[in-house]
């Protein structure tokens, strides 16, 4: 009985034993390794996205992050909440258009006001140039469809 209430307050706390929070088994992961393996902080600071490496990994919020070196390991260590992907890292437009979880391009993205936007890009259909038409209104509606995504649970 002792270890059916410890299950059942697990349960309840939003924490399961692979560490996903309520909002975290929403997020756009493979395997649990979050951006396609890209190196987070390189969005940020540089003109590029690097591929990450997995001898520079952080698991944060229930997805493991890959850096390229441990500089930007560090950095993210440091102040993880400076690196923000929004929806949790689905295609922002189709969020926006409506609130689908899509997977993206992890090439194609736009760092807006410090938070990192990603897009779908493949057979082509390039998100990114239909959201910087409407960007806005889009980024308007993907915030309250991706809050409505993370009530659900």
């Amino acid at each position: 009985m002792k270890n059916l209430k410890f299950v059942v307050l697990i349960l309840f706390s939003g924490i399961s034993f692979f560490g996903f929070s309520q909002e975290g088994s929403h997020y756009n992961l493979d395997k649990n390794i979050a951006l396609e393996s890209y190196d987070l902080v390189s969005y940020f600071e540089l003109d590029k996205p690097l591929k990450g490496n997995s001898e520079f990994q952080v698991n944060y919020k229930g997805g493991i992050y890959l850096f390229a070196n441990a500089k930007n390991k560090k950095a993210f260590e440091n102040n993880p909440e400076d690196y923000r992907v929004v929806y949790g890292g689905w295609c922002a437009y189709a969020m926006g258009k409506n609130g689908d979880k899509v997977e993206i391009d992890p090439l194609t993205y736009k760092v807006i006001d410090g938070e990192l936007y990603l897009f779908y890009n493949k057979y082509l259909i390039n998100t990114l140039d239909k959201w910087n038409k409407n960007e806005k209104e889009l980024q308007q509606q993907a915030d309250k469809n991706w809050q409505e995504i993370i009530k659900i649970d």
